[in-house]
């Protein structure tokens, strides 16, 4: 069989910058600006060590972000340390989360906030 490794994530925004600037002073995603053959800007993220890439779109021309939960990809997950504490400090960022922290199992506590483009990302507490 085949072996297959972790590439990236791609998100459409109609604000790519803006999109960008959001998980940068959100999530602390490191922004990777590049520039294309015909002179436009690529914009990247390095968040915490995987690639999300953010294309332009056109909402004239793109169907609208899905309401949560919906059949393909609903999410992404990520792990932190503190719960409580990274849900209060982003909280006071603005983020807006569509489940406060809950227990699922011993052990485990999530909560979902709701990235630009209605992405919805678990945070997930482990331990």
């Amino acid at each position: 069989m085949a072996k297959f490794t972790w590439e990236h994530v791609h998100l459409r925004s109609p604000d790519p910058e803006a999109t960008a600037q959001w998980y940068h002073d959100k999530l602390g995603a490191d922004v990777i600006r590049t520039k294309n053959a015909d002179g436009s800007t690529r914009i990247d993220l390095n968040l915490s060590g995987q690639k999300l890439f953010i294309a332009m779109a056109d909402p004239a021309k793109t169907g609208a972000p899905p309401a949560s939960p919906y059949l393909g990809l609903d999410h992404f997950g990520m792990t932190v340390d503190d719960l409580e504490g990274a849900v209060k400090e982003l909280k006071g960022k603005g983020v807006a989360f569509t489940m406060d922290p809950k227990q699922i199992r011993p052990g485990v506590k999530i909560a979902f906030l709701t990235a630009p483009q209605n992405v919805s990302i678990e945070l997930i507490q482990r331990g």
